[in-house]
């Protein structure tokens, strides 16, 4: 445990898994307490018992983001038990990839509501805490699939309009001591990736060596590699990046 963010509390969506339980994990490590929120409570309690267990202090909270008093709720808790919020990292997500003319309302109301309406919905009840306290950052998990992805609709605009929401927010929240900016990965190995490669009927290790081809880095991704650039934009290294977003994805997308 390094210290550089003891006395501060942290809330990630999506901490279950991949990136999102990544980042629980590295804040943790760097000394912050931390609210886990997921849909899956027994798999959040796992990353949360995982937490404590090498000494840290987090909590697994029960949340469907996708439902707007689910999400306040969320934060009450996190407030409840920790007593401040100061940083909020939207990591949850889900894919409905589908071509346009197959794609259903189920498919893209989902992927919408579970990325922009709850991130949104986090965004608006942590600012409430942190604009009082005159400090905060937040950091939305976007993708490179913003510039557009076969298939996915759905999902590209989903994380366009989080970048655009960072955008705006650190226009609105700056004055108020807080940063808030998005992370855009590229390809990462996690759950959700293999379920893209059995979508299209790929082996998971023929996939990854495809990407890794492709990659200028040759780094397949991990999640703490992303976890890692947003520990940079929670900590106070970051006070004057706001607004922007970095693309996490071992080189430019070609």
């Amino acid at each position: 445990m390094d210290g550089r963010m003891v006395g501060k509390v942290a809330l990630v969506t999506g901490g279950s898994g991949g990136i999102g339980a990544a980042t629980a994990e590295r804040f943790a490590s760097d000394g912050a307490a931390v609210a886990i929120v997921d849909i899956n409570e027994a798999q959040a309690d796992s990353v949360a018992a995982g937490i404590a267990a090498t000494g840290g202090t987090a909590r697994a909270i029960a949340c469907d983001v996708s439902d707007i008093a689910s999400a306040e709720a969320a934060v009450a808790t996190c407030l409840s038990a920790f007593g401040r919020l100061d940083v909020l990292v939207c990591c949850a997500g889900i894919v409905r990839d589908n071509l346009v003319f197959r794609m259903t309302d189920e498919d893209w109301h989902g992927v919408l509501e579970t990325h922009l309406t709850g991130t949104f919905a986090f965004a608006r009840a942590a600012q409430r805490t942190m604009t009082e306290q005159r400090y905060g950052k937040m950091v939305f998990l976007s993708s490179v699939s913003a510039l557009g992805n076969r298939g996915q609709t759905n999902y590209s605009a989903a994380k366009a309009g989080l970048q655009a929401m960072a955008r705006t927010l650190a226009i609105e929240l700056g004055p108020f001591g807080i940063n808030v900016n998005a992370v855009a990965p590229g390809f990462v190995e996690t759950a959700m990736t293999r379920a893209t490669a059995a979508r299209l009927g790929m082996d998971f290790d023929a996939f990854k060596a495809q990407v890794l081809e492709q990659t200028p880095r040759r780094i397949l991704g991990q999640p703490h590699h992303i976890a890692n650039v947003i520990a940079f934009l929670c900590g106070d290294e970051s006070e004057y990046v706001s607004g922007q977003t970095i693309y996490v994805a071992g080189g430019p997308r070609g």
